[in-house]
């Protein structure tokens, strides 16, 4: 077996079992050593506001563990953090920090690739420990805390046989994959997570220093709902609960299939691009690269093994693939193909970029030459296939712009040790870095467009390569919820002007 996987995150055989479970009825994690801290409000507009929660400042004994995000890349010191434990607790500290001209940032799953969910001398609203559950499985419809992470919400709803699309990271936040579009391998089958959106709980900013609580839905703020589907997390306000329309699902077919070294990559990758954006809507795959290896991941959601093999012929045809199939209920299988957070590099760097049309020759020959130089066995570059229900906006639209894509793809590049000291240059950045930035330099002219979860501080056009078309209306939409523009970071949107 091997343990290399997209982010080493997916097994060679996926077990049953291992995984956080969410019961149904849950309710939000009580404080631990909560407190409240006054301080001197710079306006009288709103009474003195407190904060509230689980509140963590530098000299507190858990500050590093709490200040630290999954990439280590980034390192910042905050003035204090709070683990919100209800809707209020949110409210209360969005107006502290306006009321003392704190800056602010919102986190839930630490997964920010660029580390915007931090900030250094400012205020961190954490919202992971808002874990609430409810399912109403006569209308098939869920309400969740947004501090859900993607495997605790895919456990949960498989307890009972629903699903939605996540992604394939379960330490990352349902809310921060969600709201940025979030794709996964149900994502043929079921559309985009944001697609299942239907209604969210969201706190904003209010007058010149207040803050408040605003229902979204599809017959109120609707301009908002369209915005929280694809627009990405932390532009207009603090969401604290989302609901989802989910689907029936009872099992998976899960396949994983194994090249040894990269001699059949070019075949591979155009048979792949050529293939799986056109194959059955229920058949989710990716297919990924390292250096010494290659891997075909595939979820067909209630179909056979018989049935996966039949259609991914056209790949496990070439050479021969060391093939592993399992077949069982959802959370399960999403369970056992998790890795520890301890077990990752890390430092990580990605570039996204969508691609509407199949890649020529010189393009395979790119990725050929620059994964035969990866820095590390856990660089890599994968591809996801579109089509099917991607193609398909649902009622009321979102703000995701790239469905007629052909497929996704990121190289990524991972190195370095896990460490409670971050911040000291690793001998390899330099070289990693630099390696994942030419590669995506010689993939430019082939793709277009770029994921707003996966995002690049030095992308000039990021506006348009985030958002396509739909920048402006985010512009206006955030004029009205955001008009101060207190949730900013470095490339957030701007309010119209």
């Amino acid at each position: 077996m091997n343990d290399f996987s997209r982010r080493k995150l997916l097994k060679a055989t996926a077990v049953a079992g291992a995984g956080a479970v969410v019961a149904q009825g849950v309710t939000t994690a009580e404080a631990h050593g909560a407190s409240a801290v006054s301080e001197p409000p710079k306006h009288t507009k709103c009474p003195p506001a407190k904060l509230t929660g689980r509140i963590v400042r530098p000299d507190n004994a858990g500050y590093t563990e709490a200040r630290l995000g999954w990439d280590q890349l980034f390192s910042h010191y905050p003035l204090v953090i709070v683990f919100a434990q209800n809707t209020q607790d949110v409210v209360n500290a969005l107006t502290w920090s306006r009321q003392n001209d704190v800056a602010v940032r919102v986190r839930s799953g630490r997964h920010s690739l660029e580390g915007w969910s931090n900030v250094d001398n400012g205020l961190v609203i954490d919202i992971s420990e808002l874990k609430s559950v409810h399912i109403d499985s006569g209308a098939r419809i869920a309400t969740v805390g947004a501090g859900l992470s993607q495997l605790e919400a895919v456990t949960t709803l498989a307890e009972q046989n629903f699903a939605v699309t996540t992604g394939t990271e379960g330490t990352v936040g349902l809310s921060g994959a969600t709201l940025g579009g979030g794709f996964g391998f149900l994502t043929r089958w079921l559309g985009m997570a944001c697609d299942s959106l239907i209604g969210a709980e969201i706190v904003v900013a209010e007058g010149d220093e207040c803050a408040k609580v605003v229902k979204v839905d599809p017959h109120n703020n609707q301009d908002l709902l369209w915005a929280l589907r694809g627009a990405g997390n932390g532009n207009f306000g603090i969401v604290t609960s989302l609901t989802y329309r989910v689907a029936p699902l009872k099992s998976v077919t899960y396949l994983q299939a194994t090249w040894t070294g990269i001699g059949d990559l070019r075949r591979l990758f155009d048979t792949y691009q050529r293939t799986a954006p056109y194959l059955d809507d229920r058949l989710g795959t990716q297919l990924e690269i390292h250096r010494n290896q290659i891997f075909l991941f595939g979820v067909l959601a209630e179909g056979t093994p018989a049935e996966a093999k039949k259609l991914l012929e056209p790949l496990l045809s070439i050479d021969s693939p060391q093939v592993a199939v399992q077949v069982g209920n959802w959370g399960d299988v999403y369970s056992g193909f998790q890795i520890p957070t301890a077990d990752e590099p890390a430092n990580w760097k990605f570039y996204s970029q969508f691609t509407r049309k199949p890649f020529p020759s010189k393009a395979i020959d790119v990725i050929v030459s620059f994964m035969q130089d990866a820095p590390t066995d856990d660089s890599n570059f994968f591809a996801q296939a579109f089509g099917g229900a991607v193609r398909k906006s649902p009622r009321g639209g979102t703000a995701f712009p790239h469905r007629d894509a052909l497929f996704y793809s990121e190289p990524g590049a991972g190195w370095g040790t896990r460490s409670d000291e971050p911040g000291v240059c690793d001998p390899l950045t330099p070289q990693a870095q630099a390696w994942i930035a030419e590669f995506s330099l010689a993939l430019r002219p082939y793709v277009d467009g770029a994921y707003v979860n996966v995002p690049n501080v030095g992308m000039q056009d990021w506006e348009t390569a985030y958002w396509g078309s739909n920048f402006d209306r985010l512009r206006t939409i955030k004029a009205e919820y955001d008009p101060h523009n207190v949730f900013k970071y470095e490339q957030s949107i701007p309010p119209a002007s």
